[in-house]
């Protein structure tokens, strides 16, 4: 027989709101989740890099956003897990981090992670499987049935995020600067490019590329969709960017998969991030070349964000995840 304190804490942490946050380079995302509340909260803020702002700039920027959410009442939350970008990548930086955190937000308890485990989460509504992202950066993170994590990519943008859309704009530069010389043909990108970025002349392009696009990792991302265009209007060399890009983020998913063991016959492989937008170009060659390799490629099930909510579940009050899934599931055929 449960004992009665037992029944009284039970029944105070299901009236309590479990927040899941997902930061990222240039903006953050919360949701606050209650069993005894059928809306979910939710709410935005910039971004949350420890690198680029400081930590006790992020961890300010975190506490002002979670009182605003939660309209400055601690006592409603039972916990917080953070999926932060570039958490994991630096032994002192990850211990500053969580002291300077812990410190603002005592006594809530708060569960650190990196973002990628946060999409992990949404995208496979915590299920043994593989989430691949290619947004700004390119990361995958894979979680097997006996619990053992693996995280691959991610790595740098100076020596990293392979198959991303910076990646894709860099390559962008590059093929532009290529077609202009007369080192490759000339074909449908450096039109496009010419015209979409108004270029008075073509070495005007370097002057731009340093000022505006080089300074700003989301700028130069942007330049991806002037690859897109491109592929779409047929040009060889965006069309074999785009599967350059693919076999990138193949490489992601295949090694991740090679260090995990999965009691399916069939591993299961989610994706999150704009390049997927690209379904032609990205999703459908994905999709085709996972399922070559015997895995089986499923639409994401809740956001990062989300996600994020279902670990805070998971680690606070594990007792609620069935029903703060049906709580999410509802809240997104609403939507």
């Amino acid at each position: 027989m449960q004992r009665k304190t037992d029944i009284k804490m039970s029944l105070n942490a299901a009236s309590q709101y479990y927040i899941g946050i997902d930061g990222g380079g240039t903006k953050t995302a919360l949701c606050a989740a209650s069993l005894n509340d059928a809306l979910p909260r939710y709410s935005k803020t910039s971004g949350s890099s420890w690198r680029e702002y400081g930590i006790s700039g992020v961890a300010q920027l975190l506490k002002d956003a979670v009182d605003s959410l939660m309209e400055a009442k601690p006592d409603q939350i039972g916990g917080i897990v953070m999926g932060l970008p570039g958490y994991g990548e630096s032994e002192e930086g990850d211990c500053a981090l969580e002291r300077e955190i812990q410190n603002t937000f005592a006594p809530i308890p708060v569960y650190i992670t990196n973002d990628v485990e946060a999409g992990w989460a949404g995208s496979l509504a915590l299920e043994a499987g593989i989430n691949v992202v290619a947004g700004t950066g390119s990361i995958a993170f894979g979680k097997d049935s006996y619990g053992k994590t693996v995280r691959c990519g991610g790595w740098s943008a100076l020596f990293g995020d392979e198959g991303s859309c910076y990646w894709i704009g860099r390559k962008v530069m590059e093929l532009f600067s290529k077609q202009f010389d007369g080192r490759i043909p000339k074909d449908e990108l450096y039109s496009i490019v010419r015209r979409e970025l108004d270029l008075k002349n073509d070495t005007s392009f370097i002057d731009l590329m340093h000022n505006e696009y080089l300074v700003k990792r989301k700028q130069a991302a942007s330049l991806q969709l002037l690859a897109e265009k491109a592929a779409l209007a047929g040009s060889p060399s965006a069309k074999a960017l785009y599967s350059e890009a693919v076999r990138e983020l193949l490489l992601l998913a295949t090694a991740v998969r090679s260090q995990l063991v999965f009691n399916e016959n069939t591993w299961k492989v989610s994706y999150s991030g704009g390049l997927f937008k690209a379904e032609e170009l990205v999703l459908m060659q994905f999709t085709r070349e996972i399922e070559k390799s015997g895995g089986m490629v499923c639409s994401p099930r809740f956001e990062p964000v989300e996600g994020a909510v279902l670990l805070a579940f998971q680690h606070f009050y594990s007792d609620g995840l069935d029903e703060i899934q049906k709580i999410l599931r509802k809240e997104k055929l609403n939507q």
